[in-house]
């Protein structure tokens, strides 16, 4: 009964190792060993528009991750002057191809740069986060502010499509992405000389906006 019992052990063993060997291990065991996907589609505001290579909020996620031995990795999936509809068109494949656990939108701020009709942005924001749920992923959505001087009930309405949004599909949301950034005392100071997209300096802060609701959708996970 031993000598069975041992080569069953045996066996066994020479099994799992064939398993480890050729990838042929069981699913659940596989999801169990690999590090949760986080998928970022944004804009030039997460695309490092303008700055070193490295010095963006995204990179410096990577490294918070890193220094809180938060197992995770990172796809920045995000394109200078995109728009929502840009995203929205990208999405599946980016779903695809990486397979999120967490899927991060920042996008909107062009749509109203350029004029976009603010229905239409509700309806891609929307639309993305649908999609990215139905693939298996937690969504936070990053909100934009527009600045005074397109108007109080432009810039009301337009944030109030990240409400909307976030709230009929009950995901978490970052209300004003650039908070402590754009509404400053000094609102020029960390910004690059186009006054549009923020400097090196404003990196660390626009990631800690983002970070407190991302680190909990990691947790959940």
């Amino acid at each position: 009964m031993k000598t069975f019992e041992k080569l069953n052990r045996r066996h066994f063993n020479a099994i799992a190792l064939g398993a480890c060997a050729t990838g042929f291990w069981p699913a659940s065991a596989q999801a169990q060993a690999r590090e949760p996907v986080v998928l970022i589609v944004g804009d030039s505001l997460s695309a490092e528009y303008g700055l070193r290579r490295g010095a963006g909020w995204v990179a410096l996620l990577e490294a918070r991750l890193v220094a809180e031995r938060k197992p995770a990795r990172v796809v920045n999936a995000s394109i200078s002057g995109d728009t929502t509809a840009g995203g929205r068109s990208r999405l599946p494949a980016l779903l695809r191809a990486h397979q999120p656990d967490v899927v991060v939108i920042e996008l909107g701020g062009n749509d109203a740069l350029r004029g976009l009709p603010m229905q239409m942005t509700r309806e891609n924001l929307r639309t993305m986060v649908q999609a990215s749920q139905q693939a298996g992923a937690r969504v936070l959505l990053v909100g934009m502010e527009m600045p005074p001087n397109y108007g109080a009930r432009f810039a009301e309405e337009f944030r109030q499509v990240f409400v909307d949004v976030a709230r009929s599909e009950n995901v978490p949301l970052v209300p004003f992405f650039l908070k402590g950034v754009a509404d400053g005392p000094d609102p020029l100071a960390l910004f690059q000389s186009d006054r549009i997209h923020p400097n090196e300096a404003a990196q660390p802060i626009m990631l800690d906006n983002v970070w407190p609701s991302l680190r909990q959708l990691l947790a959940r996970g």
